[in-house]
């Protein structure tokens, strides 16, 4: 009896410090679940061609420059600037392409002028003197450009926003290898001339041309990840409206079957079976997170596998968009 009552006592004691102290044994947390919204896409796979017009000029290489008294100069020599380094600005005067550049230099009449230049996104400052060579004309001894021009596959377009994807990787400069950092471009039809047989030690690729052809629309982001845009003229895509399907997880993507949605005759996409052999969950830094295998015997016939201008081309597994291709092997 006396045992029941001391446990009475401390139980007693012990409500009364709970209740004191507002402690609540009995909380339970309420926890908010965001749900993803599934996004949809209508998969393109048109070989397409691209222009990109670069933010100022971009410095792809440096020359001595012989001048009008026949002696070589280097009058970058000691300003900072290196190949892969954008001007944007001379004497405060904005620098938008070559042609602006070579007026602003040939009207300085030889004297010095203050460039403003960007490198690795940071913005920088620099005199240069331009040499007077047997022309009469002025020059700095950098070779520049302003743009840049190929072709690639168009992945897929997004009704909800009108916005286009394309060529799942980023476009880098020839000469210098850096991403091409942009103001604007656009994404235009190409009619396709020939295609080179991929095979061990050549890559292969889809040959066509830009001229005479139409405006699919701007693009406004170049990324590591692909080019991204909007459409203008949705009638210059051969798109089957009815094709939209939901976007993929990661955790969605399996080993095993799936298929690529492309044209690579000028004519409509069609489906080509391929084999997931790898899946990279955790790359997030560029569009290499996995490793297909072409399996369909009438592209390896055509193509020899993914060869160059099929970058972009998109993915299909169980009804789903999981990705664009950027690299494979072939069977």
């Amino acid at each position: 009896m006396k045992k029941f009552t001391k446990i009475f006592i401390i139980a007693f004691l012990l409500c009364i410090l709970i209740y004191i102290c507002k402690i609540d044994i009995f909380t339970v947390k309420e926890v908010t679940v965001n749900l993803v919204d599934e996004t949809t896409v209508i998969p393109v796979g048109q070989v397409s061609g691209l222009k990109l017009y670069t933010n100022g000029v971009l410095v792809v290489g440096m020359s001595e420059i012989k001048a009008e008294d026949n002696q070589k100069y280097k009058p970058y020599k000691d300003s900072g600037i290196e190949e892969g380094d954008r001007i944007v600005r001379i004497n405060d005067i904005e620098v938008t392409d070559t042609k602006s550049l070579t007026d602003i230099v040939n009207k300085s009449e030889g004297n010095t002028l203050k460039i403003e230049y960007i490198k690795e996104n940071e913005t920088c400052n620099c005199n240069i003197t331009p040499v007077k060579i047997s022309d009469k004309t002025y020059k700095l001894g950098l070779w520049v450009r302003d743009s840049a021009a190929g072709i690639g596959t168009l992945t897929f377009y997004e009704p909800s926003t009108g916005n286009f994807a394309a060529l799942g990787h980023g476009i880098t400069d020839s000469d210098t290898g850096d991403l091409v950092e942009i103001s604007n471009g656009e994404f235009l039809t190409t009619r396709i001339i020939s295609i080179i047989k991929g095979k061990k030690g050549n890559p292969g690729k889809i040959q066509g041309t830009l001229d005479e052809q139409t405006t699919i629309g701007t693009i406004y982001k170049n990324t590591n990840l692909g080019i991204y845009g909007t459409v203008n003229n949705l009638s210059a895509i051969n798109l089957d409206l009815s094709n939209e399907i939901k976007v993929a997880q990661r955790y969605d993507i399996t080993l095993g079957e799936a298929s690529l949605y492309c044209s690579i005759d000028n004519g409509k996409p069609k489906e080509y079976k391929i084999e997931i052999e790898k899946i990279f969950l955790n790359n997030n830094t560029d569009n290499k997170s996995m490793l297909i295998k072409v399996k369909d015997e009438e592209l390896l016939q055509k193509t020899g596998g993914i060869i160059q201008g099929m970058s972009g081309t998109p993915i299909i597994q169980n009804g789903k968009f999981i990705r664009s291709c950027n690299k494979c092997i072939s069977k």
